[in-house]
């Protein structure tokens, strides 16, 4: 049996003092998924006891692709906090990375909740009719495992390895503009450069085929997972939604500045500056 509280607490120290476990949980105790939510879970519990609050959640394996090799039968999911969120001012940005031990940035697309969207949407207009606005943002992970190894249960069990999510301005949601959207955002086509070099591309559709459909998705599993798992809580209103990354996961570095820039759907570029 894994001890869940004991299990937080090393991922808490082992990224407090960014000394990385040599083996993950999922190989050196049997962590499997079930239990991984239960530590994510207190991840929560201890975060909100010290005064924290959670603003949403951030998305993990969405790509149909490497379920069938990571033995899932759907993406998985971790919170985000008051204090891991922040607004580009003007699509600009500057983030501290001197706490991170091996940080990536992954341009994703953020969602913001004005209602709950009901388990079982299987198409994008319906996911949006749910939606605030939506934006582009940058979603920096890091790991606390070593040489980047790790099971999605590990991946669960570490915060979904979030670090900060730097969210650009934000597009508002109307019904006139849901049928257009809900056609753009499997097929607009993103930008990664550093320092102004490209160095990656990506489409809408490399988020379980659309973002919109990742978002339904992650509902679905979370109103499964809250009918079965003690603490899982579904979408609610008010809640940001990471909803994967669009391009390769890429090491950065201080000092580098990094931008986002979109074609076939109307985001501006966003730009983060890392100190």
């Amino acid at each position: 049996m894994i001890d869940i509280h004991t299990l937080a607490l090393e991922l808490v120290a082992a990224y407090a003092e960014r000394r990385p476990l040599a083996v993950p949980p999922s190989t050196r105790d049997g962590l499997d998924l079930t239990t991984a939510y239960g530590v994510e879970g207190e991840l929560v519990r201890m975060r909100r006891e010290a005064g924290r609050t959670t603003t949403g959640v951030k998305v993990g394996f969405a790509n149909k692709a490497v379920w069938r090799v990571m033995k899932l039968d759907t993406l998985v999911w971790a919170h985000i906090y008051d204090d891991t969120v922040r607004y580009a001012n003007a699509n600009e940005a500057t983030l501290s990375l001197a706490q991170m031990i091996s940080p990536k940035i992954e341009p994703e697309i953020v969602f913001k909740m004005k209602s709950p969207l009901a388990p079982g949407v299987t198409d994008a207009a319906t996911a949006l009719e749910a939606v605030e606005w939506l934006a582009l943002g940058f979603e920096i992970i890091d790991c606390p495992y070593a040489d980047w190894k790790f099971q999605p249960a590990d991946f669960v069990a570490a915060y979904g390895l979030h670090a900060a999510l730097v969210v650009g301005d934000p597009l508002i949601v109307t019904p006139s503009h849901i049928p257009a959207l809900a056609e753009q955002l499997p097929t607009f086509k993103v930008r990664l450069a550093k320092n102004g070099d490209v160095v990656d591309e990506g489409l809408g559709r490399n988020s379980l085929r659309s973002p919109a459909l990742c978002l339904a998705e992650l509902a679905t599993a979370m109103s499964r997972a809250s009918a079965t798992q003690d603490g899982t809580e579904p979408l609610a209103a008010g809640d940001l939604v990471s909803s994967g990354t669009l391009t390769e996961s890429t090491l950065i570095q201080r000092g580098a500045m990094w931008t986002a820039s979109v074609e076939g759907i109307d985001l501006p570029t966003l730009t983060l500056s890392l100190v």
